[in-house]
């Protein structure tokens, strides 16, 4: 393999959207190598501790890797009403793409859930969230993405939700199911930052594009397939088409 196609391919998410943006044709060509399989989702059970929360609307703030595919994920989820890419875990002052990428402000690549919990519980978006949105026992990459700002993290926003996200925790590892621990921490939540414009439902408006089919579009199918209760065709989105 050429040199400049490993350079593109190690260095992740974030060298292959300055190439696509400058040079698409080469880009897509280098993409087009061969690469590993897209890793299979994992089969999990619920919860078996869960929220009753009042109310028609609720927050959730989730960690898993790229926000693309993160947020495709959810936006695919019956009782989701908005699903956010953003920034959290560091400064207001640093809260944008590019000082996110060095690695060295403390925020994570986040997703902010809003969803009906008459519809869809926190227990649920979990399962989802460690089924098929990202690779739990991944430490600070997903895939190709290296980084903390790739980290698996949930940022609960109630000492509930962190009561809940560490039990479950517990009771997947115990489980055996996945290939390794789960690394997935638990942080404290002290704000979320909405990310650019141009990152907002990414997936939806960028199908083609190789990155969105190879790693993150095998996730919403994955979704419908195991989650058929949970999946709604037409996702929710942060703009209008």
């Amino acid at each position: 393999m050429p040199s400049s196609s490993v350079a593109i391919r190690t260095t992740g998410r974030r060298s292959v959207l300055a190439a696509l943006l400058i040079l698409p044709a080469l880009a897509t060509v280098l993409w087009n190598q061969p690469a590993p399989a897209q890793e299979a989702p994992v089969e999990i059970p619920p919860p078996a501790a869960d929220l009753t929360e009042q109310g028609s609307s609720a927050t959730a703030i989730f960690a898993g890797g790229c926000f693309w595919g993160v947020q495709g994920v959810f936006q695919h989820v019956n009782g989701v009403t908005r699903a956010v890419s953003g920034y959290s875990g560091g400064a207001a002052d640093t809260a944008t793409y590019e000082q996110t990428g060095s690695g060295t402000t403390g925020h994570a690549e986040a997703v902010e859930v809003t969803y009906d919990p008459s519809v869809v519980s926190y227990g649920d978006l979990l399962q989802i969230y460690f089924s098929v949105a990202h690779n739990p026992t991944q430490l600070n990459y997903q895939g190709p993405d290296h980084g903390t700002q790739y980290r698996s993290t949930i940022f609960p926003v109630s000492d509930e939700q962190a009561e809940i996200a560490r039990a479950y925790i517990a009771q997947l590892d115990a489980t055996g199911l996945f290939e390794g621990p789960i690394v997935t921490t638990i942080e404290p939540f002290e704000a979320f930052y909405t990310a650019e414009q141009y990152h907002q439902d990414f997936l939806t408006l960028n199908p083609t594009w190789p990155y969105i089919v190879f790693h993150d579009l095998p996730k919403i199918a994955a979704l419908k397939q195991l989650f058929p209760d949970a999946y709604r065709d037409e996702p929710v989105l942060v703009g209008t088409l």
